[in-house]
């Protein structure tokens, strides 16, 4: 362990942690990795990790927390300081989710849960309560508020959000499992400006619907 690391303030260690672990998990998946491996990674002991991580579950969910759920925070934000029309928030928020897939851990931690939660249900169940148990209803509401201001017609709020982010989900599988094996590479912020598009356009009033 290097001085430098000794030195650091303890409030400053679980970001170091976190962020060992993340690429500790990429690396080696959920069930592969080791404590030891993270704690060598952030350069600390192991007892060092025990005292902000009761156990690897709780280290990943702490992953979660840190590289996903916190853009979730960050939608609720923006949703809750727009005022006016509610369709221009929509290219807002998958542009928002396009760069994060582009430019943060998100698109490997969402690859993870895919593909460790049939193991390790635990993991999916968090990651299910957190970001999409929290996102998908946040949308819902956004996409019924545009109903009510008669900006969209009248459609299922429900199945309406999930096609919203079937490309995104889409994008994440894209750029993590087939790019890496030589696929074409997709511009995500192009995708969710296109999607964006196809869905204000099929969202929009007939003429005769309109009061």
């Amino acid at each position: 362990m290097s001085n430098a690391k000794q030195r650091r303030a303890p409030a400053e260690r679980p970001q170091e942690i976190l962020e060992a672990a993340l690429a500790q998990f990429v690396e080696t998946g959920f069930a592969g990795t080791r404590l030891d491996d993270v704690a060598r990674r952030a350069g600390l002991s192991k007892a060092a990790i025990y005292l902000y991580f009761e156990d690897k579950t709780a280290l990943f969910k702490g992953v979660v927390q840190h590289a996903v759920a916190s853009n979730v925070g960050r939608m609720e934000a923006m949703l809750a300081d727009h005022r006016g029309p509610v369709a221009p928030l929509l290219p807002r928020i998958l542009e928002f989710m396009a760069d994060r897939i582009e430019h943060s851990p998100m698109a490997a931690v969402a690859k993870l849960v895919l593909s460790e939660s049939r193991a390790f249900p635990e993991i999916g169940q968090f990651y299910l309560k957190e970001v999409i148990g929290r996102g998908l209803p946040l949308l819902e509401r956004l996409i019924k508020r545009g109903m009510e201001q008669g900006e969209f017609r009248k459609v299922d709020a429900f199945l309406t959000v999930r096609s919203m982010m079937s490309p995104m989900l889409l994008a994440i599988l894209w750029r993590t499992v087939f790019e890496p094996i030589g696929a074409d590479r997709l511009d995500v912020q192009a995708l969710a400006r296109h999607h964006a598009d196809l869905m204000l356009h099929a969202l929009r009033p007939a003429a005769g619907d309109v009061a």
